[in-house]
C-alpha cells in the first residue's frame, strides 16, 4: 500500500519532538525492515542526528542486557518482548538506567507488562502507541503517568490514548452513528491515499455528513477526498485515558448464538492477578459448533479459579469452555503473538475444562 512522503514527514516531525530525540541519543533498531514500525527506528534516528544501534540475534532475546551495554536512550518494540524478558528472568529492577524513552506498539500492552518494564527502567517515559500501516505507523499515543494513583481504572491493557496532531477521529456503532464505543475511523495528514488495487478500497472508507455514515471512495485517482474517514477495523471505547482498544472487529465471533468480542474476554482474563497475558480463540467444537477457549501465561495458576473469577464478571456465554496455561505465548516473525501457532498448539495440548 502507498504511504505518502507528506504523511511520513508529519509523523516524524511529531515523534522526534515528542520523544525528545536529538544528537547524542541512541535508538535501538528492533524491527525487521518488512515491518512498518522499522521506519520509526531508522528515520527518527537519522532525522534527529541520533545514533541507530542494531542488535544481534542474541540481543533480541536479552533486551535489558543490550540496552545497558549499548547505553540505549530510546527503545521501541512490541510488548511481547516484555513477557519474553520476564520469562527468562532478565527484567530485574533498575537494570536499564540509561533508558529515557520506552515505546511499545503492534499489539495490546498489558498493565502487568508496563509495570514490570517500568521497574526495570525507572527513569524512562513509557508510552503505548497504536496505529495501522494505513495511518502511517502509529496514530495515537498514551503516556503512562508516574503516579500510580493517576492510572486509569484497570482494564487489563493500557489505553491507546489520544490521536497525533493533524488527525481527527470518529467512533461509530454498527449502524454508522457516532458512539462512545464502536469502530474507530480516522482522517488527516497521516491517512494513506488508498490501496494499490482499487477493489481493496471498497468498504474501507466512510463519508459522514448530517449524522449519516456511508461507504465512499470518491476523489481523484490515487487521492481520495480528504474528508473521507478510514475505517480501522478496531473497536474502541472512550475512557479517562483517551481511547481504550477493545479488539478487532474481525475478532468478533458467535458462540451459542451470542456475538462476542474476543478482546473483551482477553481483557478480563488479564485482570486476574496471577495471569500475565491471555488470548481467546474460537475453535470448532466436537459437534461442529464453535467453542470459546483461552490460553494464558502466569505462575501458580489454577485454571478452575481463573474461570470462576471470570464467571463473576462476565455472562456465561463469554466464559471459555477450556483454559490452557502455557509458559509463554508463541510469537511470529514480527514479535507479535502468533494466533495460528496457538491454534496448532491447542490441537495437541491438554486443556483444562471449566
Amino acid at each position: 500500500m502507498p504511504v505518502q512522503h507528506r504523511s511520513i514527514a508529519a509523523y516524524l516531525e511529531h515523534v522526534i519532538s515528542r520523544d525528545g530525540i536529538g544528537v547524542g541519543d541512541r535508538l535501538s533498531q528492533t524491527f525487521d525492515l518488512t515491518f512498518d514500525l522499522s521506519v520509526f527506528d531508522l528515520f527518527a534516528a537519522w532525522g534527529a542526528g541520533a545514533t541507530l544501534v542494531v542488535p544481534g540475534q542474541a540481543d533480541l532475546m536479552a533486551p535489558t542486557r543490550f540496552v545497558a551495554r549499548e547505553r540505549i536512550t530510546h527503545r521501541f518494540s512490541v510488548p511481547s518482548v516484555i513477557s519474553l524478558a520476564r520469562r527468562l528472568r532478565g527484567l530485574t529492577p533498575g537494570s536499564m538506567p540509561t533508558l529515557r524513552w520506552s515505546l511499545f506498539c503492534g499489539e495490546p500492552l498489558t498493565m502487568a507488562q508496563a509495570t514490570a518494564w517500568r521497574a526495570a527502567a525507572p527513569g524512562s517515559v513509557l508510552e503505548n502507541l497504536y496505529g495501522p500501516t494505513e495511518l502511517t505507523l502509529s496514530c495515537t499515543q498514551y503516556r503512562l503517568p508516574n503516579d500510580p494513583a493517576r492510572l486509569p481504572p484497570a482494564s487489563g491493557t493500557v489505553p491507546i490514548g489520544e490521536l497525533c496532531p493533524g488527525l481527527e477521529q470518529l467512533v461509530v456503532d454498527g449502524e454508522g452513528r457516532p458512539a462512545d464505543e464502536g469502530e474507530l475511523c480516522v482522517r488527516g495528514v497521516q491517512r494513506f491515499p488508498g490501496y494499490l488495487d482499487p477493489a481493496d478500497n471498497g468498504g474501507r472508507f466512510l463519508r459522514y455528513e448530517a449524522g449519516d455514515a456511508r461507504a465512499d471512495f470518491s476523489g481523484s485517482p490515487g487521492q481520495p477526498d480528504a474528508r473521507l474517514w478510514y475505517r480501522t477495523g478496531d473497536r474502541v471505547r472512550r475512557g479517562e485515558g483517551g481511547l481504550i482498544h477493545l479488539g478487532r472487529l474481525d475478532h468478533q465471533v458467535k458462540v451459542r448464538g451470542y456475538r462476542l468480542e474476543l478482546g473483551e474476554v482477553e481483557s478480563e482474563l488479564r485482570a486476574h492477578p496471577r495471569v500475565g497475558d491471555a488470548i481467546a480463540l474460537a475453535l470448532p467444537g466436537p459437534g461442529g459448533d464453535t467453542q470459546l477457549v483461552a490460553v494464558c501465561t502466569g505462575q501458580g495458576i489454577d485454571p478452575a479459579d481463573v474461570l470462576a473469577a471470570l464467571r463473576a464478571r462476565l455472562p456465561e456465554y463469554m466464559i471459555p469452555s477450556a483454559l490452557t496455561v502455557l509458559a509463554d505465548l508463541p510469537l511470529n516473525a514480527n514479535g507479535k503473538v502468533d494466533r495460528q501457532a496457538l491454534r496448532d498448539t491447542l490441537a495437541t495440548t491438554t486443556t483444562h475444562a471449566r
